[in-house]
């Protein structure tokens, strides 16, 4: 499913260099569920963002389902990108100016799904995520939880191959964060790939496995041979 190696990430400014990532590498196989775990400034996010192909190593390699995605040009990338991959954001990153529906619908637009299907993939979704009586509310109508199910919606609408997920808890109380990563754990028992960065060792053990970052490095990866 997903291979990196030897994964660098370095930040320049004109008088600063940090190493985000440190030769990283491993491996991850179709349908794990995987925990990234580390404390703030560790490179977590930076690897996510590099896995969702929203940002470019410095150096090394990453294949993803037999492709070598790093070296893709921009506009295969972005194909590439909406074709396979979900992306929850901590912060849910919905558009205000959209309602629930057309905000899980956007995904398929942009692979230009025809209207029929698009309707019926957003219909059983927002029904799974038990937000169909939401769908004509926008983003500051609804309450934290259910902004992070209309994000997941709009994540899996698409039936990715792989879901990243950033702290998809972090803003969210007890109750619906244990809802949270209920949904994730049954989208990966369906056979999805999921990465999670994850500050909470609560949501950590939800995963099969997990990988600890340490300034950039992996420092423990418990579960892999699982």
């Amino acid at each position: 499913m997903l291979k990196v190696n030897n994964l660098t990430k370095v930040f320049r400014t004109e008088e600063i260099e940090t190493t985000a990532l440190d030769g990283v590498t491993f491996e991850i196989k179709d349908g794990e569920f995987v925990a990234i775990m580390g404390p703030s400034g560790c490179g977590k996010s930076t690897l996510l963002n590099i896995l969702g192909l929203l940002d470019n190593p410095s150096s090394g390699t990453y294949e993803l389902l037999g492709t070598e995605v790093a070296t893709l040009r921009e506009r295969e990338r972005t194909r590439f990108r909406k074709g396979n991959i979900g992306f929850v954001f901590q912060s849910f990153n919905l558009i205000d100016e959209l309602n629930v529906y057309e905000n899980i619908e956007l995904p398929l637009k942009f692979v230009n799904m025809p209207a029929a299907e698009r309707k019926q993939r957003v219909a059983d979704i927002m029904h799974r995520m038990a937000i169909t009586h939401r769908a004509k509310h926008f983003p500051n109508q609804l309450s934290g939880g259910q902004q992070q199910r209309v994000a997941i919606a709009r994540a899996c609408v698409s039936n990715p191959k792989l879901i990243l997920a950033d702290e998809p808890t972090g803003n969210l109380d007890t109750k619906n964060g244990r809802e949270v990563m209920k949904l994730l754990q049954e989208l990966n028992a369906e056979g999805t790939t999921i990465v999670m960065v994850t500050h909470s060792q609560r949501d950590a053990a939800c995963a099969q496995r997990t990988i600890d970052l340490l300034d950039g490095r992996i420092v423990s990866d418990i579960g892999a041979n699982l």
